[in-house]
This record gives structure tokens, sequence and C-alpha cells, in this order.
């Protein structure tokens, strides 16, 4: 495995394609819906990278699947970072207080740090074009699904400073093309760029911005890392690349980082505000069309033969989970640094990340769980976190199956599950009553087990309306319910009914077979699909000391319901031309066809 990082997009793609792990495309492929369902297949298979060299009416070609497997996304971006971090998480403990000797033996990281930041140059590649004539519908945007609001930039590395002070953010926030000249700029709440726009907004200014797109896979890994907000991007991308980031400067409102394919620079005006998708997003439903701010580009500047990068989301696995698997990976060791309790912390990319987290704890005392728990969900972007598992004993939280039960042996549901009501929610997650508006759950599971869990259900007489029920693991039941719209009040009833009354866990679903048939589906159906306030019910519930006490099982609603966006599937004709297609986009074989509708879902 390679120590570094790459010094630019091309240079990692070089590698790719020595490595036999890029396909070029040359057939012609239109970027409207049908690269982004080859895309899908091919990922679907945990195939190669992709290069389409004759995208239909764009001037340049497009790669995706950069990230699609764990080995790309691990060779993209070295095993330096994590050496790093780790050497810094072991120094921050041992070197206080610090001797000569302990000094000494530290130079290590000393020289590692000496040769980060940025480096200024007269030139570079990305300006070898450089125009006033913006033309963005000839980029290679891709519109990934039938309801999408249009062709989207999906991979764009957004730089803003503050208006009032020093400092930077370089985040990743899509970008609706909307015309040759402006796209939407999806400011998400709790993000970065956002906070830079509502000062300059305050302010009645513009916000400058400039937008990269490729550059050294460090670039890419920076912009969604949960760093804390006064963190620059740069200097982490500068870390994971093992070397100086190049820019060059006087084409516009900043400096250009000159080893991107392509620049846009502009800005976004205060108060101006249009409508931005839906599109089809990495939860595996749409996100719906709401207003957000105007980005109007001025000047674009890119290499002469530059390469446009994007990627495609949806449902689970996409390359944003691998992605994102691998930033936890990167960053997990600093966790107990940086929340001193919390020993060990996971988000399930399975449900968007944000539906569900799990961590492990110190527990010295009666309910030190829960001042972790507050840690967490206080904590830069794991704030969005909507439920959250906790416990006090070591155990493999990658292993999803095995921590549901893990905690279903040592919860109290009493006393150990917690709702808290009327706060913020991710964006993207629609169960709550309103966008950016939910509730927060945690469940705990603490000490030795107070429960022996049942493995097979048995029962004389099902419930009225229910004719599946599937055993997803020891403790926990999927149970095929009626339908939300026919009977919103099932949980309820079906809480209640002493066929369940031994199974701590029981979870209401639309399609209990696919839920059941494996950890990923469970993950996916299940958490996607619920709000804590909204759909967890129980046998019974009263009031204690203004804690509501929940008398098992637990009953999570996990239905689809009115309000919820669409599933994403794609549109039948343009499955039918991918599939007639196929041998047309790769002649010479060796392409697996997956199956896009299940992405990695049994």
């Amino acid at each position: 495995m390679r120590s570094q990082g790459f010094p630019d997009l091309r240079a990692f793609i070089d590698q790719l394609r020595g490595d036999g792990d890029l396909a070029v495309v040359e057939a012609p492929v239109d970027p409207v819906l049908e690269a982004a369902e080859i895309h899908r297949r091919v990922i679907a298979a945990g195939g190669p990278a992709l290069l389409f060299t004759n995208v239909a009416g764009a001037s340049f070609p497009l790669v995706t699947n950069l990230f699609g497997t764990a080995r790309r996304a691990e060779l993209a971006f070295g095993t330096r970072p994590l050496r790093l971090i780790r050497r810094l998480v072991e120094l921050a403990e041992t070197l206080l207080p610090p001797t000569p000797a302990k000094l000494w033996g530290a130079r290590d990281v000393a020289g590692s740090l000496v040769g980060i930041g940025l480096r200024s140059r007269a030139r570079a590649p990305l300006t070898e074009v450089v125009t006033r004539d913006v033309r963005l519908d000839r980029l290679p945007a891709v519109t990934c699904w039938p309801e999408d609001g249009g062709p989207f930039i999906t991979l764009p590395l957004v730089y803003t400073e503050h208006p009032e002070r020093p400092g930077h953010n370089l985040g990743m926030y899509r970008l609706q093309v909307h015309d040759a000249r402006s796209t939407g700029m999806h400011w998400q709440i709790g993000k970065g760029g956002g906070f830079h726009y509502a000062a300059a907004e305050a302010r009645g200014e513009a916000l400058p911005v400039t937008v990269f797109l490729g550059g050294p896979p460090a670039l890419m890994l920076a912009a969604i890392a949960p760093l804390p907000e006064n963190v620059p991007e740069l200097m982490l991308a500068s870390l994971i690349a093992g070397r100086r980031l190049p820019v060059v400067g006087g084409m516009g409102p900043h400096r250009l980082l000159g080893s991107a394919e392509f620049a846009l620079m502009g800005s976004v005006a205060p108060r101006v505000r249009r409508p931005e998708g839906p599109f089809g997003d990495h939860y595996g439903y749409y996100s719906l069309a709401h207003d957000y701010p105007v980005f109007t580009v001025d000047r674009m500047a890119h290499r002469r033969d530059a390469i446009y990068p994007a990627t495609v989301v949806g449902k689970p696995r996409q390359e944003d989970f691998f992605i994102g698997d691998l930033l936890q990976e990167l960053l997990s060791p600093l966790f107990p640094l940086v929340m001193p309790g919390v020993v060990d912390l996971w988000s399930y990319g399975e449900t968007g990340y944000h539906s569900l987290g799990a961590a492990v704890v110190r527990q010295r005392y009666a309910r030190e769980a829960m001042a972790s728990a507050f840690r967490i969900l206080g904590e830069g972007q794991l704030s969005l976190t909507k439920f959250l598992l906790v416990t006090d004993e070591r155990v493999d939280l990658k292993d999803f199956r095995r921590t549901l039960v893990h905690l279903l042996e040592r919860t109290r549901p009493e006393t150990d599950l917690y709702v808290f009501s009327n706060l913020s929610m991710d964006t993207l997650d629609y169960t709550g009553p309103e966008v950016n508006k939910g509730s927060k759950g945690v469940w705990l599971g603490l000490g030795p087990p107070v429960r022996e869990l049942p493995a097979e259900f048995r029962a004389a007489e099902l419930p009225r309306g229910v004719d599946t029920v599937r055993v997803f693991c020891p403790g926990c039941l999927v149970v095929g319910a009626p339908a939300y719209t026919d009977e919103p009040g099932a949980a309820e009833r079906l809480a209640a009914h002493p066929a369940f009354g031994a199974w701590p866990l029981v979870v209401l679903s639309d399609e209990p077979d696919r839920a059941a048939a494996s950890v990923m589906n469970f993950l996916w159906t299940t958490f996607t699909r619920f709000e804590p306030a909204a759909d967890i019910h129980a046998a019974a519930t009263r009031v204690v000391r203004h804690h509501l006490s929940y008398t098992p099982p637990i009953v999570i609603d996990a239905r689809m319901k009115p309000s919820y966006p669409k599933e994403l599937t794609c549109r039948p004709d343009i499955a039918q031309r991918v599939t007639e297609r196929w041998r047309e986009y790769f002649p010479g074989g060796g392409v697996e066809m997956g199956d896009s509708e299940r992405a990695s879902l049994t």
C-alpha cells in the first residue's frame, strides 16, 4: 500500500490504469441518467473506476467511481495519515510532562509537520486556460435520478473565507447547474461555508466563492472531514497528501489550488434564493426542492486537458460509503482525545451515517454514560446523529448485529431509553415534522446482562394484520404490519400484544423479508424510516420524575409514511438501454454488470 497520497487527480487515475482498475468507456454516453446508471451497475458489482471519453454535449471527459471500493479508497489517501494521527495521539498521551528525552523521541512528528502547508507558485497547470466565457453547460455534470431537478456537480470543493476574521473553509456541497453561469449552493445547517455566508449576508455583502474540481484526493477527504470549525481543511489536506499544496494568485478573490482540474470563481449574493432539487441523495431517497443561495460564476480556469470528476449517490453502498468508513477509521484514534470518556465510536453508512451511531464509553459512576452521549451529540457534525446506542463494555461496533444483541441483553428500557424532542435534524432526513426539525434518541445497554434473549419466534396466534414475522437477531423481530395509510396506529396496538412480550425490540416494516435479509437491509430500511419522537412505541409508557419510562417491547415504526420522499429507482427505459449497450461500453469484456436497483442491499 502506498504511503503518501497522490499529487493530483491524474496521478491517481494513472495508478488505477496501471493496476487494471480503470475502465475507459469510448462509446457515446448521455450524462442525463445513462452515465449514472452505468456507474451504479459497476459499483454494485465491485467494479473499476470509469473514464468516459465521449460524453454527449460536453467538452471534457468524465471520471467516476474513483473511490468505489475499499481498496481504491485506501489507495487514494495512502497509509501515512493514519500512522501520523496514531503517533500524534500517542504523543498527546505520553509527552506530558515534557522531558528532553521525550521531545527528542517526538522529532519524527516535528519533521512530518514541517513539510505541510501551501507553496506559492507563479503558474500551475490549472491556469493553462482562463476565461470569462463561462459555459457550465459544457461540463459533463450528471443527472443521476429521474426526478432530479437537473444536472448536479457532485464532487465540488467549495472554498470560502470568513468575511470578518481570518479563517477558511473547504467543504463539499452539491451544486445544481441552473444555467451556463450559475448553480445552486446547497449549504446545509452546521456547515462551515454556510456560516461564512451567513456572516457576509448579515453585512449585506456577497460572499466570494471558489469551487475546485479535481486535485489531490486528499482535498476531497479534507473537505468532508467533520473538523471543528476553526481547523483549516487545507492543512489537513496537506497533511494527508504528505506535501505542500501548490497555490497561484492573481486570478480571482482567492488563491487557486494549482493541482486542481478546474476552478470556478465567483460569488454568492446576499438574500438571493432559488429552488434547488429534487436530488436523489445518499439516504437512498429524494431530497425535495427547497430554496438555496445562488452561486454566480464570473471566471473559469482549467487545465487544457482537464478531466471532470463526479460521483453518484443513492442506496448503499455507493462511493460515499467507502470514503465515510475510511474517514472514521482515520479519525477514530482522536475520539478519546477530543471526547474523554468515549472509548470507541462508529456511525453506520448504511443509514446515511447521521441516522445511527454507536459508542463504547467509560462508566465509572452511575449514568456517566449519558455525559458521554451528550458530548457526542454536541460535537460538530456528530450533533446531527438521530439515534445513538451506548454501552460500557468492549464490543466490535462495526458488527451491528453483535452490537445490538449486546445492548438488548443489558438494557432496561424503563430507565435506559431517552427521547429528546424539538431538536434540529439533518437537512436530508425527512422523517421529522418539517425540514431541519425532529428528535433524537439515546439507548443505553450497560453493565452485565439482565436477560436471556429469545432466538426463535413462537406464537399461538398472530395479531390482526400481521402475516410475516422474521427474526433479525436474538431479541429483535421484524414484523410485517398493515401499511401506515391503512392503520397509522398499528405500532401502539402491536406493542401491547402478548405475542411479542418476550422480545425487547420489534421493528414494523412494509417489507419484512427484505428488511431481515441482511444487516445492511435492516439498517437502511429501519433507521432511514423512523423518527424517535414519532415512531418509538412500547407496551406501556408512564412519566416518572419527568422521564418517559417505556415498558418493553420497544416497537420502532419503520413503515413508509405519506410525507416521506420516494425511494430511488432507475427509469425503466434507461435501465433497458444500459443493459442493451453493455458490450458497447465495454467491448473487451471484464466489467461485470451489477444490480443497481438493489445496490449492495440483498
